[in-house]
């Protein structure tokens, strides 16, 4: 038997009432059925509305259906249809299976009824009597939503503390498989991609090799490497791209390679097998946390004057402000970023002192262009009258391009002028060897010599000593790069002795290595 419709639906002038269907379902599962939930969902909305056609009651044609889309949010498609058609004024009565169905959010549905009211029509939920024309009615719609909603959140939580429960037990728990795994047949676990793991592989070892996720993100895309390419469980195709930078770190910081899994900082032992040898994780987790630790940090750039206007001679790049700490304190730099991302030996240049490329241009500067104002100083004085400065090591100058509003003149400076008017000093001991050190590692690189036994033929020492030099590089990467810009000296004994520091490289720890380094230093 028909049952009598909600009070407030009827109209209250001659006319159809135009009734249109929502149906929802949270899953995609069982959709591709020839006649599935959102079918029967609407079948029982269209018997309901049949038994009020004596009212007026007639059926939309427009299908506002909603598969695969969670009621916890408004971003569904034939839900925006629904609410624009309403807007237009082509609505006065909107029909669901149960109240669950529009919306399990209480702000969203309140955000939905105050649409129909706005525009007042009427809302109808065939499996439970309640009208909205009545404070009672708002009321129990109220408490029925907000059971909606806690069945909502109740079941988030079930499926948090599942994915939890499958994370420490190593297990795959969804999403998008990482480069160089594919998700095994019937999910739950990892299978390695061969040829992907290739390039997992690659990108460790480059790294290990330059020390730069730059270089490394270089590389692979010179090499034609690419990144993830998957499709959709809705068979929408993702082709890989270039690396970048991001891609390139977020590689080497997914323990997955390892064959364990990580969850809310906790890291667990994985069902699937590791791509990386645990060694080779360590080596590079320790050279990454070393490049974090010698990163820049505070207010010291803003002392950097000629940041954005000094090239690199050799690069044609801008070069970039550094600086390294001694002793407590602080020495400036401008460096070559293609130094820093490939390597010292790929730019003769490679870096400048700040202090003294400044001197030298301040005045070059004030010889051209004046004194600095009264306000702003020289660096303000620099950037108002100099379009480009450029640092040739090669040929021993600096070159300032001056504005056109200062004459427009080139003007070539002898790198002579670079300093303080001072002798110069002589480089430390193991400055030289360090330096020493790297430049035999690029020969045996690049084979210009096979082995230690052939450099110490042509260094005219023994193998033990070469031995001594070679284990320089074992050194954490910012002990290296901090011997190597060990400040100059005339007399006096050596900053850090060699025989000292030879126990440093025999030491697994960069940590030790780098207390080791602070108490010699100190």
């Amino acid at each position: 038997m028909p049952r009598k419709p909600p009070q407030g639906v009827e109209r209250t002038v001659s006319g159809p009432v135009r009734c249109a269907i929502y149906t929802r379902k949270s899953s995609e599962e069982g959709l591709e059925q020839p006649f599935n939930s959102l079918d029967a969902q609407r079948e029982a909305a269209e018997a309901y509305i049949d038994s009020q056609r004596h009212q007026g009651w007639i059926v939309l044609p427009e299908l506002y259906d909603d598969g695969g889309y969670s009621g916890g949010t408004m971003e569904r498609p034939a839900l925006q249809r629904l609410l624009a058609d309403l807007q237009g004024g082509g609505i006065d009565c909107l029909v669901v299976y149960k109240v669950d169905r529009l919306s399990r959010s209480l702000l969203d549905f309140a955000r939905i009824m105050g649409m129909l009211e706005e525009r007042g029509t009427s809302f109808v939920s065939i499996t439970q009597q309640f009208h909205t024309t009545s404070s009672i009615g708002r009321l129990t719609l109220n408490v029925l939503l907000s059971f909606a909603q806690f069945e909502r959140e109740l079941i988030s939580e079930r499926t948090r503390d599942k994915m939890a429960a499958a994370r420490r037990k190593g297990k795959w728990v969804g999403g998008i498989p990482p480069l160089g795994y594919e998700v095994a047949e019937g999910g739950g676990r990892l299978v390695v991609n061969e040829r992907e793991a290739g390039v997992v592989r690659e990108a460790f070892t480059l790294y290990q090799e330059r020390g730069s996720v730059w270089a490394v993100a270089e590389e692979l895309n010179r090499l034609g490497r690419t990144t993830k390419q998957w499709t959709s469980q809705r068979g929408q195709p993702h082709v890989g791209v270039p690396f970048s930078k991001n891609a390139v770190r977020w590689i080497l910081h997914n323990v997955t390679y390892t064959g364990q899994v990580r969850y809310r900082g906790e890291t667990y032992a994985g069902e699937h097998v590791g791509i990386i040898e645990p060694a080779q994780w360590e080596l590079v987790q320790g050279m990454l946390q070393s490049r974090r630790e010698m990163k820049p940090k505070g207010r010291w750039r803003e002392g950097m004057a000629l940041s954005g206007l000094l090239y690199c001679g050799n690069c044609e790049v801008a070069m970039v402000a550094s600086y390294t700490s001694k002793g407590g304190r602080r020495y400036r730099y401008y460096v070559c970023p293609r130094a820093q991302q490939r390597g010292w030996k790929s730019c003769p240049v490679k870096s400048v002192s700040a202090g003294q490329i400044e001197q030298a241009v301040w005045e070059g500067v004030a010889r051209l262009a004046g004194p600095a104002p009264q306000s702003g100083g020289m660096g303000e004085r620099v950037r108002q009258a100099v379009e480009r400065i450029t640092y040739d090591r090669a040929q021993k100058l600096v070159r300032l391009k001056m504005r056109q509003e200062c004459g427009g003149a080139q003007v070539d400076m002898a790198l002579v002028r670079l300093g303080h008017g001072e002798k110069r000093g002589r480089l430390p001991r193991i400055t030289r060897l360090m330096a020493l050190a790297v430049r035999f590692q690029e020969l045996l690189r690049t084979g210009t010599v096979q082995d230690y036994a052939e450099l110490a033929r042509l260094g005219i020492v023994s193998a033990a000593r070469m031995t001594q030099v070679m284990n320089l590089l074992n050194l954490a990467p910012d002990i290296q790069e901090e011997i190597l810009f060990l400040p100059e000296r005339e007399e006096g004994r050596e900053p850090v002795s060699e025989r000292a520091i030879r126990r440093l490289p025999d030491m697994l720890s960069w940590k030790e290595q780098r207390q080791m380094w602070d108490q010699l230093r100190g």
